[in-house]
C-alpha cells in the first residue's frame, strides 16, 4: 500500500497545443514567482536540517541584494512563528479555527511515501528501488536537487523513470524533461521508457545536422514530447535550441563528466533553465573538495555559489579542530552533514541479497623470453631516466611514456613494430607462447569453455584486441568486439547478438573505456581484465557489465598482472585510490587537502618503472613457468590478492593520503631518489646500490666487402623511385588567427598532391567520432577519395593569395602568449589596451594591440573561448571592486586631519581575539592609499614602510608580519570598512519597532564577522 496523499491533479495533457507550447517555452523572467517560492522552500528545509548551510547563505547574501531580501523575509517569518509558539506555550489555548488551519496545512504538506511498487509503473520495483523513489520524491517536495549515486547495476535508470512517472501521474507534470546520457546508452534509455512507462513520449535527439534540425523543428519546438534524450556531444552542438526550453528536470547520467566546472559540457548545461536537477552516477563523486563543490554548485547554485568560500570554510574548520580537540574527523563529519540531504548511495552487498557478490582474483604471471628482451631494450633506451637523471623540463611526461611502453610489453611484445616474426605473418602458436599473459589466457579459456562459462575480456588497448581477435580465430572461439571506433548501430547489434538466447558467442572483446558504460552483459559470468586502468573506477565499470541485477550465476573476475614488472605498481596505486574512494563516499569522508590528488608524481612513476628491473637485467631468460598447473596459478593468485587487500584494508583516510608505494630507490636506509646529482634532479649515486647498470657490451667482429658494399648502395639508389615532396604548409593554429580562406587553399593543395601520388584514404584513418549521424566509415572514405580524384592545382592567383594569407597570421604567437594576453586584459580591463600592451613582455606594443584587437573580434574561433572570456570578466570585476575600495579609503582619509591618530575604524562587536592594534590598522590603510590596491608589490612595500617607520621601532609583532599576513589583514580591514558604510542602513531597518539597541547588539544582529576569523581567510591577491 501507499500512503500517497498527493491530490489528483488534472494532468497537463488536457491543455491545448498553444497552452502546452507556452508552458514549455515560458522564459525564466516569467517564472520569477515560482522560482522565489522554490528558493524559500529549499532554504527553509536545509536550515531545518543543520545550521552549517547558514555560512554559505550569509556569504551569498553579502554580494546579492535580491537573495539577501529573500533570506531576510524567511528569517522574519521564522521568528514570527517562534514568537507565536512562545506565546501559546505560556498558557493560551488554540482556537478551533487555528487548529483547523494547522490540521489542513499538515494534511497538504504530508510527505508522499510508497511502501510497494507504484501502479503507474509497468512492472515491479524491488524494495530498495521503492526507497530510492521515495527519496527522489522527498527531494522534489522540498525543491532540492540531488545525486543518485547507487553502485553500478542497482537500477538507477529504473528509479529515475519511476520518479518521472510519479511527476506525470501524481503531480500532473509530464514535462518538459531532458535526460543527458553517454552516446552508447541512448537506445537503452529509450527502451527502458517504453518498457516501464509506455505513455511517456520520448524524443531521442541524434543524427546528422539535417536530421537534428528536423527533430528540433517538428518535435522539440512544437512541444510534442515529454522527455528529450540526448548525448553529451549533441547537447553541446544544439545548445542554442535547448536553451529555449524551460525544463522541469535536467537529468545527467554518468554525472562524473561534469566534475570539472570548466569543461564545455559543464558550462553549457549550466546555461539551461530548470526547476530541478538530478545527477546519476555509479562512481564515487569527489576526489577533492573542489570537485565536490562543482557538483553542489550545479545542483544548488544559489547556496554553493563560490568555490573559494567552500574551500576556505573547511580549511578554517580544520584549523579549529587542530587547535582545539585535535580531532581529524571533525571536518569529515561536518562535510557528511552537508552531503546527506543531496546524496543517496547504496551498494549491492547491502541491498541486493539475490545477487551473489563477485569474486575477484589477481593472477600474477611471468614474462616470456621475448618479453624480457623487449623490456630490457625499453629500459636501456632510457637508462638515464630510469636512473633518475631527469632534467627539470622533461621529467613526468617522459616517465609516463616509459611506463606506457613497458605496459605494452607486458601485454604483448607484438604491439611493437618489428617484434612479430615475418613476413610472411602467420597466426600460429607463436602468438601464445611469446607472451606470458596469452599463455595464461589460453589455459584459462580452455577450462572456462569446458565448464560452460561465457567470458568478457577487457583491455585498454584496441590494438591488443586485434591480437586477441587473431587468437580467437586461431582457437575457433566465437566472439564479438566493441571498441571506441565501433559505430553505434554495430554496438547495439553486437550486444543483442551476444545476449540472445542460445547464442554461440563465447568471448566478448571490449576496450575498458568504450565497453564500460551503459552495457548489460549479464549472460556472461566471467570477466577477464587483461590489463588494469590507472583509474580503478573504470575497471569497476567493466566488472559491472556482468555483475548487475539479472545475473543469476556467480561472477568471477580475473585480473592479469605481470609479476615483478611495472604492472604490479600500477595495480597497487589503483588499489590505494579505490580504498580512498570507498572512504569518501560510503563513509561520508573526503580528502581534506586538495593537494592529495590522484595524479602520479615523478617519484611514483620512477618507482613503478624501476620495480623488478634488477631481476630483468640479471637474466635475459623469461620468468614464465609454463609447467605450472592452472590450479597452482589460481592458488598463488588468491594468496597474493589477499595480501594486497589486507595491506590497504586497515588504512584510514589520513594514512592513505600520506601513503606512497615502496620506492625501489631506497637502499640501506638512504633514499637515493632525493639525492641531487650534478646532471639532474633526484639523481642516485652511480657508485651506490640505487644505480642500475645496463648489460655489458659485447664485441662483435664484422667483415666488410668494399666492392659488394658499394654495389648494394648503387643498386638501392637505382631501385628507389624519386618521390614527390609534399607541399610546404603553415600549421593553422586556432590562436594564430589566419584568414579563414587559407584552410580551403591548403586543403585543395594537399588534395592535388595526394592525387599525384595516387594516395587513397585508409579505412583505419576514418575518425568514427567525427561521423555525422547516418554516415558510415565506407561512405566517408568514398567521399574523401572522390575529393582527391577531383582535385585541381592552385592557380597563380591562388598561390599569391595563399602567400598573403600566410603573412597575415600571427605565426610567432604561441598558446602561452594568448593566455598571458587574456590574463593581462583581465588585470587592466578591455578599456585599457594600451596598459596591456605595455605590460606584455617579449612583443612590440603595436603588435600586441593588433593581436588583442583580432582576439576580441575572433575569439569565438578558439576552442573553449568561454573560459577565456570568463577570466577577463572576472578580472574586470575584481578591478572594479579594487577601485571602489580604493575610493572608500581615500574618502575616509580626507575626513581626518591626522589620519594616524584620528582615522575611525568601527570594529565588530565580538572582537576579543583581535591581535592588531588600531594604530597598526590605520597605518596599513594609509599605506594602501599611498601605493594603491593595484600596485603589483603592495604588501612588500607596506612591509618596508613598517620597518622604516619610527612608530613601530619596538613593535616586534608588527615588524615580524609577512606579506601574506599583511594581505589577509588588509582583506579584513576592507571588509570592515565596507560593512561600516552599509551597516547603518541595515541597523536602521532592524531597529524599527524594537526600540534602541546598544552598539554591540546591533553589530551582532548585522552578522558581522570577527577580524580574527577573517584573518584566516584567503589572502588578498594584488597582481
Amino acid at each position: 500500500m501507499s500512503s500517497d496523499t498527493t491530490p489528483q491533479v488534472a494532468t497537463p495533457r488536457d491543455e491545448t497545443e498553444e497552452e502546452r507550447i507556452e508552458r514549455y517555452f515560458t522564459l525564466p523572467d516569467a517564472k520569477k514567482h515560482k522560482d522565489d517560492t522554490n528558493s524559500i522552500k529549499r532554504l527553509k528545509y536545509l536550515l531545518s536540517l543543520t545550521d552549517l548551510f547558514r555560512h554559505f547563505i550569509n556569504k551569498r547574501m553579502e554580494g546579492d541584494p535580491k537573495f539577501r531580501k529573500l533570506v531576510n523575509e524567511l528569517d522574519r517569518a521564522s521568528k514570527a512563528q517562534k514568537k507565536t509558539r512562545g506565546r501559546g506555550g505560556r498558557g493560551r489555548r488554540k482556537t478551533e479555527k487555528e487548529e483547523d488551519e494547522e490540521l489542513l496545512n499538515d494534511n497538504t504538506q504530508m510527505a508522499t511515501v510508497y511502501t510497494e511498487s507504484p501502479p503507474f509503473i509497468n512492472g515491479t520495483l524491488r524494495e530498495y528501488q521503492v526507497q530510492g523513489l521515495n527519496w527522489l520524491i522527498s527531494l522534489h517536495e522540498n525543491s532540492i536537487s540531488g545525486i543518485l549515486a547507487d553502485e553500478m547495476g542497482l537500477g538507477k535508470t529504473l528509479q529515475t523513470i519511476s520518479f518521472l512517472g510519479y511527476l506525470r501521474y501524481k503531480c500532473g507534470i509530464n514535462g518538459p524533461h531532458i535526460v543527458i546520457v553517454p552516446k552508447s546508452t541512448l537506445d537503452n534509455w529509450r527502451r527502458e521508457f517504453e518498457k516501464w512507462t509506455p505513455e511517456v513520449k520520448t524524443v531521442v535527439l541524434r543524427g546528422d545536422k539535417t536530421e537534428r534540425a528536423e527533430i528540433i523543428a517538428n518535435e522539440v519546438l512544437t512541444a510534442d514530447f515529454d522527455v528529450v534524450i540526448s548525448s553529451f556531444e549533441i547537447v553541446i552542438r544544439e545548445k542554442s535550441a535547448l536553451k529555449k526550453v524551460a525544463w522541469e528536470y535536467i537529468i545527467v547520467d554518468e554525472a562524473h563528466r561534469i566534475k570539472n566546472e570548466d569543461s564545455m559540457l559543464s558550462q553549457i548545461i549550466r546555461l539551461f533553465h530548470s526547476t530541478n536537477r538530478l545527477l546519476i552516477t555509479g562512481t564515487p563523486l569527489q576526489n577533492n573538495l573542489h570537485e565536490l563543490w562543482a557538483l553542489l554548485n550545479f545542483l544548488l547554485p544559489d547556496i554553493f555559489s563560490e568555490a573559494e568560500t567552500f574551500d576556505q570554510w573547511f580549511e578554517e574548520k580544520e584549523a579549529e579542530g587542530e587547535e582545539g580537540e585535535n580531532d581529524e574527523d571533525s571536518v569529515v563529519k561536518q562535510l557528511h552533514k552537508v552531503l546527506r540531504p543531496f546524496l543517496l548511495r547504496r551498494v549491492k552487498n547491502d541491498v541486493e541479497k539475490s545477487l551473489l557478490p563477485k569474486k575477484e582474483l589477481n593472477l600474477y604471471i611471468g614474462m616470456s623470453d621475448m618479453q624480457v628482451q623487449w623490456y630490457q631494450k625499453l629500459l636501456e633506451k632510457d637508462i638515464d631516466a630510469v636512473n633518475g637523471q631527469l632534467g627539470k623540463r622533461e621529467g613526468k611526461t617522459r616517465l609516463l611514456n616509459i611506463v606506457m611502453q613497458l605496459r605494452k610489453c607486458c601485454n604483448h611484445p607484438y604491439l611493437f613494430e618489428g617484434a612479430e616474426p615475418g613476413p610472411p605473418y602467420t597466426t600460429d602458436e607463436h602468438l601464445v607462447f611469446n607472451c606470458g599473459k596469452m599463455v595464461m589466457l589460453d589455459k584459462l579459456l580452455k577450462r572456462l569453455k569446458s565448464q560452460g562459462s561465457r567470458v568478457l575480456i577487457f583491455s585498454q588497448m584496441s590494438r591488443m584486441l586485434d591480437i586477441l581477435e587473431d587468437y580467437c580465430s586461431f582457437r575457433d572461439y566465437e566472439y564479438s568486439r566493441i571498441d571506441g571506433s565501433t559505430a553505434h548501430e554495430d554496438r547495439i547489434a553486437a550486444i543483442d547478438e551476444y545476449n540472445a538466447e542460445g547464442s554461440e558467442k563465447f568471448v566478448f572483446l571490449l576496450t575498458t573505456r568504450a565497453g564500460g558504460l551503459g552495457i548489460n552483459l549479464t549472460s556472461a559470468d566471467i570477466v577477464i581484465l587483461y590489463d588494469s586502468d590507472w583509474n580503478p573506477q573504470a575497471d569497476l565499470q567493466a566488472m559491472d557489465r556482468a555483475h548487475r541485477i539479472g545475473q543469476t550465476k556467480q561472477v568471477y573476475v580475473f585480473r592479469f598482472v605481470t609479476e615483478n614488472a611495472v604492472e604490479e605498481k600500477v595495480l597497487e596505486r589503483a588499489a590505494q585510490k579505490l580504498r580512498l574512494d570507498q572512504l569518501v563516499i560510503q563513509q561520508g569522508r573526503t580528502q581534506q587537502k586538495a593537494a592529495a590528488n590522484n595524479s602520479e608524481s615523478k617519484g611514483d612513476l620512477l618507482s613503478m618503472i624501476r620495480h623488478g628491473t634488477e631481476d630483468i637485467f640479471k637474466s635475459s631468460k623469461g620468468t614464465l613457468k609454463t609447467e605450472d598447473d592452472i590450479e597452482a596459478i589460481l592458488l598463488h593468485g588468491e594468496k597474493r590478492t589477499k595480501q594486497l587487500n589486507d595491506k590497504f584494508a586497515e588504512l584510514g583516510i589520513d594514512d592513505l593520503q600520506k601513503f606512497s608505494t615502496d620506492s625501489a630507490m631506497v637502499w640501506n636506509g638512504e633514499d637515493f631518489q632525493h639525492r641531487v646529482g650534478a646532471n639532474g634532479i633526484g639523481a642516485p649515486d652511480p657508485n651506490g646500490k640505487g644505480w642500475i647498470n645496463p648489460p655489458k657490451r659485447e664485441r662483435r667482429e664484422q667483415h666488410y666487402g668494399v666492392n659488394s658494399y658499394y654495389k648494394d648502395i648503387f643498386l638501392l639508389q637505382q631501385q628507389q623511385p624519386r618521390t614527390m615532396r609534399p607541399p610546404k604548409q603553415v600549421p593553422l593554429a586556432e590562436h594564430q588567427f589566419f584568414p579563414p580562406g587559407l584552410k580551403a587553399l591548403q586543403d585543395q593543395e594537399l588534395a592535388f598532391y595526394r592525387k599525384q601520388i595516387n594516395y587513397k584514404v585508409p579505412y583505419a584513418d576514418i575518425d568514427v567520432d567525427a561521423l555525422e549521424e547516418g554516415e558510415t566509415k565506407e561512405s566517408k572514405r568514398a567521399a574523401l577519395n572522390k575529393e582527391i580524384a577531383d582535385a585541381e592545382p592552385l592557380t597563380e592567383e591562388q598561390e599569391a593569395l595563399k602567400r598573403d594569407y600566410e603573412s597575415e597570421g600571427f605565426t610567432n604567437w604561441t598558446k602561452r602568449d594568448m593566455n598571458n594576453l587574456v590574463h593581462l586584459i583581465g588585470r587592466h580591463g578591455r578599456d585599457n589596451m594600451e596598459a596591456v600592451a605595455r605590460a606584455f613582455r617579449g612583443k612590440g606594443e603595436e603588435e600586441v594591440l593588433r593581436y588583442a584587437k583580432t582576439f576580441m573580434e575572433r575569439h569565438t574561433e578558439v576552442e573553449g573561448y568561454e573560459k577565456y572570456i570568463a577570466v577577463i570578466e572576472q578580472g574586470e570585476e575584481k578591478l572594479k571592486r579594487q577601485r571602489q575600495q580604493q575610493e572608500l579609503i581615500k574618502t575616509k582619509l580626507k575626513e581626518c586631519k591626522v589620519p594616524m591618530n584620528e582615522l575611525p575604524i568601527v570594529y565588530p562587536a565580538n572582537n576579543s581575539k583581535r591581535v592588531y592594534s588600531e594604530e597598526e590598522d590605520r597605518f596599513i590603510l594609509m599605506m594602501v592609499n599611498k601605493y594603491g590596491l593595484e600596485h603589483p608589490k603592495l604588501f612588500e612595500k607596506i612591509r618596508k614602510e613598517i620597518k622604516k617607520s619610527p612608530h613601530f621601532r619596538f613593535d616586534w609583532f608588527f615588524l615580524s608580519r609577512s606579506t601574506s599576513e599583511l594581505s589577509r589583514r588588509c582583506t579584513t580591514l576592507m571588509l570592515t570598512l565596507s560593512r561600516e558604510v552599509e551597516g547603518p542602513r541595515t541597523i536602521k531597518r532592524k531597529s524599527l519597532g524594537k526600540g534602541k539597541l546598544d552598539d554591540d547588539k546591533r553589530r551582532r544582529e548585522s552578522g558581522t564577522m570577527t577580524p580574527d576569523t577573517e584573518d584566516r581567510g584567503t589572502p588578498m591577491s594584488v597582481e
